[in-house]
């Protein structure tokens, strides 16, 4: 269904490794009348994705081609290399990859690291993906270098994986066309930021928060005036007592007398 009485919803899609359950978990706290629904792409499916209008933002590795879509840089993976657990490199707790020269390190052609120079040795050919690749990985047929969160999406008890301190890096963003920066993108890359419900930012939040913060205000105000006329009722009194005093002919304290020499 379409036009004006359509259901608002939320699509979002995002590329293998991420993790969006607690910005998911938030979203569904804050905005339950609106049902998220979530969309898992190929790591370099997510802007086709965005451009066709299959998904309203996601959250996706950089670089972004082109201009049409907007991205907002959220963290830098730490990048590791994939290898059988009674691997050489296994022994250590971090290599470079200069020491990657004697493998064979396997390239999928869904790599998610921008080499300027492959390390290593190139297999006979390139995996299709990732996950075949760990599959070969764990047949002896070479090594992998991906970002952490891949190591850890395809864990296998044969393997292991070890930091490499000096390899290229992917960067995670949110991503979403420019065009369509609706008030659902808006409230979601709110809860992404970090903003608050109540944070002037987070659209969702703003309208509510503000009539309390207008009660509170007045509440202080009154507070304020009530306060001043008691002080001045408090002065009034104790005008009114010396007065009292000053009209009983009370003799006023004299200090002691002085000797005479």
């Amino acid at each position: 269904m379409t036009g004006p009485e359509a259901t608002p919803s939320f699509r979002l899609a995002y590329v293998p490794g991420v993790t969006p359950a607690k910005w998911v978990r938030i979203w569904n706290e804050r905005l339950p009348d609106i049902p998220l629904t979530l969309v898992q792409v190929p790591a370099h499916g997510a802007q086709e994705l965005l451009r066709a209008g299959d998904a309203d933002a996601a959250f996706l590795r950089l670089p972004v081609e082109g201009t049409d879509l907007s991205a907002i840089p959220l963290y830098t993976e730490t990048t590791v290399v994939v290898v059988p657990k009674d691997h050489l490199i296994a022994a250590v707790d971090e290599l470079s990859v200069a020491e990657l020269a004697d493998e064979i390190v396997l390239h999928p052609m869904d790599d998610a690291l921008p080499w300027e120079q492959l390390p290593g040795r190139p297999a006979l050919e390139r995996p299709a993906t990732t996950a075949d690749a760990v599959e070969l990985v764990a047949a002896g047929i070479g090594v992998l270098v991906v970002p952490q969160s891949l190591a850890r999406l395809h864990h296998r008890k044969d393997l292991t994986y070890r930091t490499l301190t000096d390899a290229p890096e992917s960067r995670v963003a949110l991503s979403w066309p420019q065009e369509k920066t609706t008030d659902q993108v808006e409230d979601f890359i709110g809860i992404v930021r970090g903003r608050t419900v109540n944070s002037s930012r987070g659209r969702a939040g703003a309208a509510s928060a503000a009539q309390p913060k207008d009660k509170d205000k007045a509440k202080r105000a009154s507070g304020a005036g009530a306060g001043k006329g008691s002080r001045g009722g408090s002065g009034a009194t104790g005008g009114a007592k010396n007065a009292r005093g000053a009209r009983s002919g009370a003799a006023p304290k004299r200090g002691k007398p002085r000797r005479r020499p």
